[in-house]
């Protein structure tokens, strides 16, 4: 059984439970605002310990607001019970979504992961430590936004500490030595749960399994891991080496806070990407043809040219000859060459342009172009083309400029033609815009839209902003249909 009502809410369901209570499904009374309310017992509210504890959840998440985090709305008390309003996430808990499909891929987990990353850049940045972050505590919405919920345990810093050294917060199987221990925890705490909350959506278990709390937390301390990749085989191996650097016992040994860790996993995208379209870069370099005189054609590779040469036992009869017959000069030569494939290959490996993006801008105009050539390489070409359009538009008459419109006009070419925007800028923005001019009564069909385009272009870094746009409206259009219910 549930309440009826807690505060001004109607309630309407149960929808989850925690160590300090549940939490229901409910309706503002007066506004009818659909939302999720968190009580403290009667029972457990006569514990001061409970109170300070559920209080400060309150206080931390009244230091947050971003979109990869569920929003404080509302707190207070009725009667002898505690509670507050949050926002409420349509969608599932990791949790479910691991228990339907046992194993993420790995380009879903990045875009999961980077995520919970800028949700936890945010919750760093106001001074709070979540301490508890795990599968069950990460909800993804129907629009595949994720957000951080349940700050039962977590430290606001400089806050009085309601538990004293020795103590054990958090989940066993993603807790962090430090915090197995009893010690200080800090924000690379939460990054080691990330770490494990990473591994457990690539692999499908945590890093560490046991009978007991007690034997989980024995390992987290002194246990080692085998890396994801000895289970996935097809996991990149610069992810596996971002999961078990997150993983490392030492906080010192892993990354420094969440922002470095969501750009290392964007370079993951990033190097595949380079991977697939440059792996044809050494197959032309490594061969060559040797002419070793009239009528004699040697072979495709240099080593059985070689092993031709040597067959034959002829002295050439010039000095240069002589030099070219001698077996270690032409062994010598052959690692060269080998050496010079691989510098070309590492060349064809960079991004383009990077010489041009490297040097210092010294007037105004040619710190745009600058500025336009890092958001590209930052992934957003979008962004890029349109401060160049309006860079041209500003100079374009101006004579002594020509020579920095070439540049632009050299810009613009490389960034149409590595990222295709302009079709597919018109294709994403036309489709927005249909979305956005249908009428309330066809909110059905722009939601159909909306979720198409999340669906295609999630994972293309290139139009994430066109993907956030589509998952905000699809958040408004749900609201909106819960205040009419």
């Amino acid at each position: 059984m549930h309440p009826d009502r807690i505060g001004p809410y109607l309630i309407d369901k149960r929808i989850g439970a925690g160590g300090m209570g549940n939490v229901y499904l409910g309706r503002h009374e007066q506004s009818g605002q659909v939302v999720a309310v968190k009580e403290l017992p009667a029972a457990l509210a006569r514990e001061e310990g409970f109170v300070l504890r559920f209080n400060r959840e309150i206080e931390a998440m009244q230091k947050l607001n971003c979109p990869n985090i569920v929003k404080l709305i509302d707190s207070g008390s009725d009667d002898d019970i505690y509670y507050y309003s949050m926002e409420y996430v349509d969608g599932d808990t990791l949790t479910a979504k691991l228990r339907r499909e046992k194993r993420i891929p790995w380009i879903e987990v990045i875009d999961i992961s980077k995520q919970i990353c800028a949700g936890l850049k945010h919750a760093h940045d106001a001074g709070v430590v979540h301490r508890d972050l795990k599968p069950s505590n990460l909800m993804i919405s129907k629009a595949g936004v994720v957000k951080i919920a349940d700050f039962g345990v977590a430290q606001v810093f400089a806050a009085n500490r309601l538990t004293s050294t020795g103590g054990v917060i958090g989940t066993a199987e993603f807790m962090s030595p430090e915090q197995v221990t009893g010690t200080r925890t800090d924000r690379r705490s939460d990054l080691y749960s990330l770490g494990a909350v990473i591994y457990t959506m690539l692999v499908g278990q945590p890093p560490f399994l046991g009978p007991t709390a007690s034997d989980i937390m024995q390992k987290q301390r002194f246990g080692r891991f085998d890396p994801p990749k000895n289970f996935v085989p097809e996991i990149p191996s610069w992810l596996n080496d971002i999961v078990c650097q997150l993983l490392e016992k030492e906080p010192d040994k892993r990354p420094p806070d969440a922002f470095v860790t969501s750009k290392r996993l964007q370079e993951v995208v990033r190097k595949i990407e380079l991977r697939e379209t440059g792996s044809e870069a050494l197959a032309g370099e490594v061969t060559r043809v040797v002419d070793s005189g009239p009528g004699q054609q040697l072979g495709a590779t240099f080593v059985r040219d070689l092993l031709r040469i040597e067959a034959t036992g002829t002295a050439p009869s010039t000095f240069i000859g002589r030099i070219l017959n001698n077996t270690w000069t032409l062994i010598a030569a052959l690692i060269l060459v080998v050496i010079g494939a691989m510098m070309m290959w590492v060349q064809s490996q960079r991004r383009p342009d990077s010489d041009e993006g490297n040097s210092t801008a010294t007037t105004e105009a040619e710190r745009i172009v600058q500025q336009a050539r890092w958001q590209w390489k930052g992934g957003d070409p979008h962004s890029a083309l349109a401060q160049l359009d309006a860079l041209q538009s500003v100079i374009d008459d101006e004579h002594d400029k020509r020579h920095l419109i070439i540049s632009i006009d050299r810009l613009r070419a490389a960034i149409s033609k590595q990222s295709k925007a302009s079709d597919q800028l018109a294709f994403v923005e036309n489709a927005l815009e249909r979305a956005d001019k249908l009428p309330d009564e066809r909110r059905a069909d722009a939601k159909k839209i909306y979720e198409g385009i999340v669906e295609l272009y999630k994972f293309d870094r290139r139009l994430n902003s066109f993907v956030q746009r589509a998952r905000q409206k699809l958040e408004t259009i749900e609201k909106a249909g819960d205040s009419e219910k």
